[in-house]
Order: C-alpha cells, then structure tokens, then sequence
C-alpha cells in the first residue's frame, strides 16, 4: 500500500523520503520490524519507541513516523507528526480500509458499568437478529472466535484489525468499552461512534500513569461525546455536566430522575431459592416490565442504557424483554448454582470500592448471612489490603480469607495484612489459603438463606504466582468439589 494513501487523513511533515513509499506491515513493537514496514516511535510511560529508530531501519523499515527528530539512512522515509499514537489510529484505520465505516460503533464509558452493559447489548441486539462484535475487559468476540483482553479498549491497531475481522465475519454492528485511559491515548481517534454512553463516574484510575487528577478523568470521559452521533447519558449522576462539557452530540438521557428520557420506576427486589434478581418499569422512550437475573440497584442503570441503545435498532419489547433475562457476564454477579438453599455468586469486586458496592448491593436482599471469600493481589498496594478486609468486615457477617494472585509475595503474608483490616471491626473470619479448600469451606458449610459471594477473581481463569500464571478457574473448582462430594457420598 502506497504511504500517501495511509497519510490522507493525517497533518504531517515529510522530513526526508517520499510518500510514493510501498508499505507492508504496520508495526508499532520494533520486535517486528521488517523489510518495508511503517514503524510508530511512541512515547510510552515505560519506554519511547524514538530510541529504537536506528534499529528498526537496520532490519529494513521502509517508514518511520515521529514526533522527535531521529537520525536514519536516507532511504528511510521520516513522517513527523504532532502526535504518534493519534496517527497510529489513523493510519491503522487506512490499512485495513475503514471497516469502522461498515459498522454501528457503540461506545460504552464510565467508572462502572461497562462491561456487564456490553453484555446486555450483544444479547438484545443478538436477539433481533444483528451480528455483534464486542471489544471489552474481560474479552473480545468475533463470531465464534474469543480473544482475552489485555486492555479495556485495545491499542488502536488491534482495535481497527478488530473492526476488521467483524466486517469479514458479516458484523453489522460491535459494542465495546471505552475507557478513559483508551480516550486520553487516542485508542479511538478517527472512530465515528453511532452511539456513546456514560453510565457513571466516581474518583478513580488517579495516579502515577493514569490521570492526574479527577477534573482530568472527567474531561477524558467526555471525549467520546465529541465523536459520537448520539449520547446515551447517566440523568443522575452528580458530574454528568462537566463530563458532557464541549459534547457535539445529540443528547438522550436515562435513570430515576423524573426528568430522564427513559426512567425507572416501582423497583423490586426478586429473591428465589439459588436466585437473586431485580424488576422494574421502564417508561419513557418506552413503557415496559423489566425483570433481570442480575441483582441491585446498578443492574437498573444497566439494563436501561441497553434498552435505550437497541430502541435505536429498532427492537421489539418482546425481544428486550427476553434477551435481558437471559443476558449473563462471566464474573460480574455470576450466580453459580450448588444448593436450594443458599445463593452462590462469583464477582470480579478486586478493590475496597467494588466490594463495597458489591456487598452493600447484596444487604438490601436481607440475607440470613453474607458471607464473604476473597484475597488479594501480590506486589500491589498494602493499603488495599486493609481497606478490603475492613470493608469485609463491616458489611459481611462472615468472611472467609484466602489467596488471589500472590505472584511473588507469600499468601500467608497478604492475609496477614487483610487481616490488619478486619480485626478494627467486629466481623468473623476465618483464614483458609488455599482457594479451592475456602470455596469448598464455603459450599460445606452454607446455610439456609445465607448468600455466599467469592470475590476478587470473577472472569479470572488462573492464578499467578512467582511469574508463571497456572491455571484455576472458581467455575472449575465448584465443579470439582461438587463432584468429589458425590463420590464421597
């Protein structure tokens, strides 16, 4: 593909070279770096791809695009941009041809929410007929093929390659989450969104290499409502006008405010044998009975930004209605059923704030006990530790402590600081490192009506410990005491 044709939407400077340059592969790891590729230098947190100019001109890169001076061979065409990463977005969109362009983009941003929300769509839209990609968290799904995530949204190449695929599979739509981090990287620069949402936002991902500050978070949630057609917003949340601020978009909102386009109204709690859920009215855009396998308050806020997306497809209520019975997210609120008469869930809640929702969410069924099992990571703050067993500690009546991800710190030693926490409250615990003998601890000794949630690993099909992940998924291991427990009987 000729260089000129991959720059046409680009402001560039041609430092030396020509743009009638052949290009064969377009690489961002200098790793890959062939005979004929176009090379990004990216300023990244951990290295600057500058540095390996010399290199990957040596290993026969035809194209370099900048943003820094670098000294190349002649031969070697230099583009040099204001940014590299927004021309990797560009450029990634020309080499495949602009499938974007072939797509419904549904963009799906917010502290919480994202992923479970994805879910929902893919499931409704699924039912009316469409072919769905997704792009997201735990995932992406192209027909039949799964690929892990490393990212909430991809580099820009991958998610281009992505849109790519999905046309060839016959896609006509791809719903997937949007994260600041994604939006400040200009992930999805050039990507024209059909429809973006914002479910809410709380002070989060504020640090060293993510946002300086939450007035920075903020801003980058509201870049996607600079390149949608529609947004689909949060009436509730408390931030929603400074997020918004500069949007270019045609504005629809949902939630409980009477004043939302879409509202919920006469929520229940639905509370069977092995089952939690929620219903309520939607009216509105729509009036209509909603009842989701899902339970609390937030799976409210999810259902309506999924059916205030697929009223835009044009599908029937009999259709919602369905679709969101049966919509499921590995790891999100994940009920898994071993009894009549206690409830089991796997959730992904990993930090104090997740499993403080998670389990606040859970209270409000009034369960006989709330029973808590979870760890935490290696090598990551200790701090976390205490909040997550402090937390535990006030809000479930048992907790059952045991190892996550120790990678290469000691178990004994991250339950030593989950401990710190829970003993400045009044909570019971008891201290089980092994996962899989605290999960069958917990099967063992469930009572009638008590509602047991495993935490922390949710989607999380291994455990890393010392470098090397082995594998052990919470579904696999419920299985396995199940059935050890009949051969036992």
């Amino acid at each position: 593909m000729k260089l000129s044709a991959l720059l046409e939407r680009l402001e560039y400077e041609c430092v030396q070279g020509s743009l009638d340059t052949d290009v064969r592969s377009v690489v961002n790891d200098s790793r890959k770096a062939e005979d004929g590729a176009l090379f990004f230098c990216i300023k990244g947190a951990v290295s600057d791809g500058h540095k390996y100019a010399a290199e990957v001109a040596k290993k026969g890169a035809s194209v370099l695009i900048v943003q820094d001076e670098v000294e190349v061979p002649e031969n070697v065409t230099v583009i040099k941009v204001a940014d590299s990463r927004y021309a990797m977005a560009l450029i990634s969109a020309a080499w495949f041809g602009y499938p974007a362009r072939q797509l419904k983009v549904i963009g799906i941003t917010g502290t919480k929410g994202k992923t479970t929300t994805t879910y929902m769509v893919k499931s409704i839209l699924e039912s009316a007929g469409h072919k769905v990609g997704l792009i997201g968290t735990i995932e992406a799904i192209i027909g039949d093929e799964v690929m892990p995530a490393s990212n909430t949204t991809p580099e820009s190449y991958t998610i281009q390659e992505y849109f790519r695929k999905m046309v060839d599979e016959g896609c006509d739509c791809v719903v997937m989450e949007v994260s600041s981090q994604g939006l400040m990287l200009h992930r999805t620069a050039g990507v024209q969104f059909e429809i973006g949402i914002f479910t809410n936002i709380e002070p989060d991902h504020i640090g060293p290499a993510e946002h300086s500050s939450f007035e920075e978070y903020m801003a980058c949630k509201g870049l996607l409502f600079r390149q949608c057609r529609i947004g689909i917003v949060n009436a509730d949340d408390k931030h929603l006008d400074q997020v918004l601020e500069g949007h270019t978009c045609k504005i629809e909102t949902f939630g409980f405010s009477e004043n939302a386009d879409l509202r919920a109204s006469d929520v229940k709690l639905v509370k069977e044998p092995g089952y939690l859920g929620v219903s309520y009215r939607a009216s509105g855009l729509i009036d209509m009975d909603v009842e989701i396998d899902i339970p609390g308050k937030f799976s409210v806020y999810n259902s309506l930004t999924a059916i205030a997306i697929c009223l835009h497809f044009g599908v029937s209520r009999d259709n919602i209605r369905q679709a969101l019975k049966q919509a499921k997210v590995k790891g999100r609120i994940e009920m898994i059923k071993v009894s009549d008469d206690f409830t089991l869930m796997i959730d992904y809640a990993h930090n104090a704030m997740s499993l403080k929702s998670l389990l606040t969410t859970l209270r409000e069924y009034q369960p006989k006990r709330l029973v808590c099992l979870f760890g935490c990571g290696g090598n990551r703050s200790r701090a976390r530790r205490y909040e997550m067993g402090e937390v535990s500690g006030q809000l479930a009546d048992f907790t059952i402590i045991t190892s996550d991800n120790p990678r290469f710190e000691k178990p004994d030693d991250i339950i030593a600081d989950i401990e710190t926490g829970i003993k400045k409250t009044e909570g019971e615990y008891i201290r089980i490192p092994d996962r899989k003998e605290a999960i069958a601890y917990a099967i063992h000794n469930g009572r009638p009506g008590d509602v047991i949630v495993l935490a922390g690993k949710g989607h999380e099909d291994y455990q890393e410990i010392e470098g090397k992940k082995h594998p052990m998924d919470e579904r696999v291991l419920i299985a396995q005491i199940l059935k050890e427990d009949r051969a036992g009987a």
